[in-house]
């Protein structure tokens, strides 16, 4: 089913009009069995992705076939100091390399995306080198990545390019899984610690999401991708540069709509606000 998807994206863009407004200032969503463009906004102009980024540094550790219970220690090294991001991380703290993976591509810490990296074989620079190779695997040739992050906004990429991406991230069942788990609670220094995704969509009962990943800066603004299954078919949506996450959210749900499936926006909304304020106090990366 992905080869069609994966020649029509790769194709001059054929778009299946619909008119959905979106206040994201690029999108794609395309149906992935056919490989229909079902809805396009600017989405071959190069863009910052900020921690959409993380989906391919996942598949790129995954790729190496590293040990995954091997103890990581979090060090000064994967402090942030480019945006100063508050992390739940805490430098000395020692976890399995699978608890980082979950951390990284759950709650988009970034601080253990950055572990995850710099424990690859070979190293940051080694890691960066099979980055740079699985964006050609995938032809994602309007792609830029520097750092295993997002933070920085040299990491670009383009909506078209995005959705191949998470196309192919949702052949890692453990990408899959973890992006769609709402919260877990993880052993910090032999402390409970609970963790939530950052996509509080992926615990509502109107949607089935297979893949999720949400990313945010300021350059890049809100930011989403998301495999999701709905009215017997199964799509790929991406959204960048939305203003605040109550917009990306109103977006994503307008998609939904599109696409068949039903929602419930005055309550998402309002919960979306609720994490908004939340977030502004934390002042997370994401």
């Amino acid at each position: 089913m992905a080869r069609p998807f994966l020649f029509a994206v790769c194709m001059a863009l054929a778009v299946q009009a619909h008119a959905v407004s979106l206040g994201s200032k690029h999108a794609i969503v395309v149906d992935e069995d056919s490989g229909a463009i079902l809805l396009e906004k600017h989405a071959t102009d190069i863009v910052p992705i900020a921690s959409l980024t993380k989906l391919m540094t996942a598949m790129v550790v995954l790729d190496a076939s590293p040990d995954m219970q091997e103890q990581i220690v979090i060090t000064d090294d994967d402090v942030d100091i480019l945006k100063h991001s508050s992390s739940r991380v805490p430098v000395g703290a020692s976890f399995p390399r699978a608890t980082l993976l979950e951390l990284a591509l759950m709650s988009s810490d970034n601080r253990a995306a950055h572990a995850l990296a710099r424990t690859y074989p070979g190293g940051m620079d080694a890691f960066l080198v099979a980055v740079r190779t699985k964006a050609a695997e995938l032809s994602m040739r309007r792609t830029n990545i520097e750092e295993p992050t997002g933070l920085s906004p040299h990491n670009t990429s383009t909506a078209l390019d995005l959705a191949k991406l998470a196309l192919a991230a949702s052949r890692y069942p453990e990408i899959s899984r973890i992006t769609t788990v709402a919260n877990d609670t993880i052993d910090v220094n032999g402390q409970a610690t609970q963790y939530r995704n950052t996509n509080h969509l992926v615990a509502d009962h109107n949607w089935n999401i297979l893949l999720s990943k949400t990313g945010f800066t300021r350059e890049a603004g809100r930011c989403i991708v998301m495999r999701i299954q709905t009215a017997g078919r199964n799509a790929i949506m991406v959204l960048l540069n939305a203003r605040e996450t109550v917009n990306r959210t109103a977006d994503a749900m307008r998609v939904h709509r599109m696409l068949g499936g039903e929602s419930e926006p005055v309550a998402a909304q309002a919960a979306v606000k609720r994490r908004g304020k939340s977030a502004k106090s934390q002042r997370k990366t994401a």
